[in-house]
């Protein structure tokens, strides 16, 4: 091909090209007026928004062909797979064969459909898991739900928790350390973060390796990673103290009005924040004529009684009241 031909067919292409787009920008203004053309889902149309002109009819609706008219009602017709989560080590984008020995009508299945189905479930799950990366995160996020779980924490702490510990893993600072600790130091990391914090000793409940280490992992991982903690509020663990121990919405906010009142004195500073709250809380009742013991608050609280006497009292002095008898 000559270098003429090669030129001439550079120039076709270049005014195919501008005629494209010169339609595509006259397909997205009025004919008659120039005005701009806006769709009308509803009616099928797409019509000039300045004359009102008709411009073209009978589009084709890419969307569903049921209808909803609640979510509950949307999950249910939807046709869609689950949404990718964090909290699982593929994403949730692999396939799960279940555990049932049943086919789609409900019966049970035959001896050798069963053989058959648990190969499957085998296979399944080394496939799942094809490297000991995806085995340790499997492990870890395994460990995150169950503790989670077992604080009552919500998905979106999960989640966050998740994501620490894949980033922990991604920036190679698991060597050294144990999957649980860095597990549970990444879901109590998260809980702070969200706003929902549960204590180093309802988190040490729970894991499976000793308060020390959660505490020097937790601080490694902190540090490490950049992550962004503001120190503990002892009034975010008040409504679950005060839940747990079934007091009025007034103790409650009688509780709230004590630590902000030391806040302001500056008492808190230095103090375990989760004794604080405890102490509010059975100052609080104590003010409110309702019977709470100082060792009911201290199981919730999981703080010895002591230190609720003594934060107990702090706050009561900052507050500039008597203290009640009983």
């Amino acid at each position: 091909m000559t270098d003429t031909s090669i030129r001439s067919d550079s120039r076709e292409r270049t005014r195919e090209r501008v005629r494209e787009s010169q339609d595509e920008e006259e397909d997205l203004v009025c004919p008659e007026c120039g005005g701009n053309l806006v769709s009308d889902e509803e009616r099928a149309e797409t019509v000039c928004d300045d004359c009102g002109l008709v411009v073209s009819e009978g589009e084709i609706d890419r969307g569903p062909e049921w209808r909803a008219f609640d979510a509950k009602e949307k999950d249910e017709k939807s046709r869609v797979g689950a949404p990718t989560t964090k909290m699982m080590h593929d994403e949730g984008l692999s396939t799960n064969i279940g555990w049932q020995d049943k086919d789609a009508y409900g019966q049970a299945l035959s001896s050798r459909q069963r053989q058959k189905m648990q190969r499957l479930r085998t296979w399944n799950e080394r496939f799942r898991t094809r490297d000991s990366k995806e085995r340790n995160l499997k492990q870890a996020l395994g460990e995150i739900d169950r503790m989670a779980s077992a604080l009552g924490l919500p998905n979106n702490v999960r989640e966050t928790a998740s994501v620490i510990y894949r980033r922990a893993l991604d920036e190679n600072l698991l060597p050294g350390r144990s999957i649980e600790g860095v597990a549970t130091a990444s879901l109590y990391a998260a809980a702070r973060q969200a706003g929902t914090p549960r204590s180093l000793d309802e988190i040490t409940n729970v894991s499976r390796v000793e308060k020390d280490e959660i505490a020097r992992t937790y601080r490694y991982v902190v540090r490490e990673l950049n992550l962004e903690i503001q120190p503990a509020d002892p009034v975010s663990y008040v409504p679950r103290f005060a839940s747990d121990l079934n007091l009025s919405d007034e103790a409650e906010r009688r509780a709230r009005s004590l630590l902000e009142t030391a806040k302001e004195k500056g008492i808190h500073s230095g103090k375990s924040p989760v004794g604080l709250a405890a102490a509010a809380v059975y100052a609080a009742a104590l003010l409110t004529n309702e019977k709470v013991t100082q060792n009911e608050v201290s199981e919730v609280a999981n703080i010895s009684e002591v230190t609720i006497r003594n934060r107990y009292h702090e706050l009561l002095e900052a507050e500039d009241r008597i203290q009640p008898e009983g």
